[in-house]
């Protein structure tokens, strides 16, 4: 963990009420894995008083990206933060994805897995962590070779909430759109479309990656169970110190309460108790 007074690169909106920051802060950048986050200090006042926090969205350069959405005072802030500014970061915090099982030791070895596939299952802003988790997956790394493309599923409530799919493209995953009002693909919860989308594949799936609004995680979970698929989820709750010393995340789990900001925000979907 590292405290920084980290560089705005740059703050930009990529759709309404929807933002992107850049962050130079390379000892954080070098140590960060998909699925952690970092807690911002939005100004130097009492106003908000409590860090917000913000999964990595994605690493660039010799810093991070962060995807937000303007949600309140603290997000409307750090929306008006201009380039060059310096904001106050603590980070990388808690336990990330456990990917490494989509990556091959060797590329020799490939083929035994080249029918299994991981899915990425995004709810709203649940697409913030897993670019950076698709990203970790398909890129070759110390001569190691990935699996199957993930299968990438977005959820949101109108087309205009639908983030991130042409990063995901771009990447070369197979990305698939959800939205409770019809207006962009499948009609509907994304995790319907992931009922749908068991229901009819014909290859193996590896493990089932998740985050989103925990209702949305609580339903994959049950989906993952009863396909006997392993899923991982991240879970989206309220932090107020994002060090573990506040207990104000505690989830009850199966083996008794834990800590999002420091056993999470990632953990093994069965391990919940929902």
């Amino acid at each position: 963990m590292i405290q920084t007074k980290a560089k705005i690169i740059k703050n930009i909106a990529v759709a309404p009420k929807y933002y992107k920051i850049v962050l130079s802060c390379l000892p954080i950048a070098k140590d960060a894995n998909a699925g952690q986050f970092v807690a911002i200090k939005i100004t130097d006042t009492y106003e908000p008083l409590l860090r917000r926090p913000f999964s990595i969205h994605k690493l660039s350069g010799p810093g991070i990206e962060i995807l937000y959405e303007i949600v309140g005072r603290g997000t409307e802030i750090l929306s008006q933060k201009k380039a060059g500014e310096y904001l106050d970061i603590i980070g990388p915090l808690g336990n990330g994805f456990n990917y490494k099982s989509q990556v091959t030791p060797s590329p020799s070895l490939g083929t035994l897995f080249g029918r299994s596939s991981p899915v990425l299952v995004a709810g709203g802003m649940g697409v913030a962590p897993l670019l950076f988790l698709a990203e970790k997956i398909v890129t070759r790394s110390g001569g190691r070779q990935v699996t199957r493309r993930p299968l990438v599923l977005i959820g949101a409530k109108t087309r205009s909430d639908v983030l991130c799919e042409k990063e995901f493209r771009k990447l070369g995953c197979n990305v698939k759109i959800a939205t409770d009002d019809g207006s962009r693909g499948y009609k509907g919860y994304v995790t319907e479309l992931l009922k749908k989308e068991l229901s009819t594949i014909n290859y193996q799936l590896s493990t089932i990656y998740a985050c989103g609004p925990r209702p949305m995680l609580k339903e994959t979970a049950a989906i993952s169970k009863k396909y006997n698929i392993p899923a991982q989820v991240s879970l989206e709750e309220h932090m107020a110190c994002g060090i573990g010393a506040c207990l104000g995340c505690a989830v009850n789990t199966k083996q008794g309460y834990k800590r999002v900001c420091q056993d999470g925000p990632v953990f093994d979907a069965d391990e919940i108790v929902w």
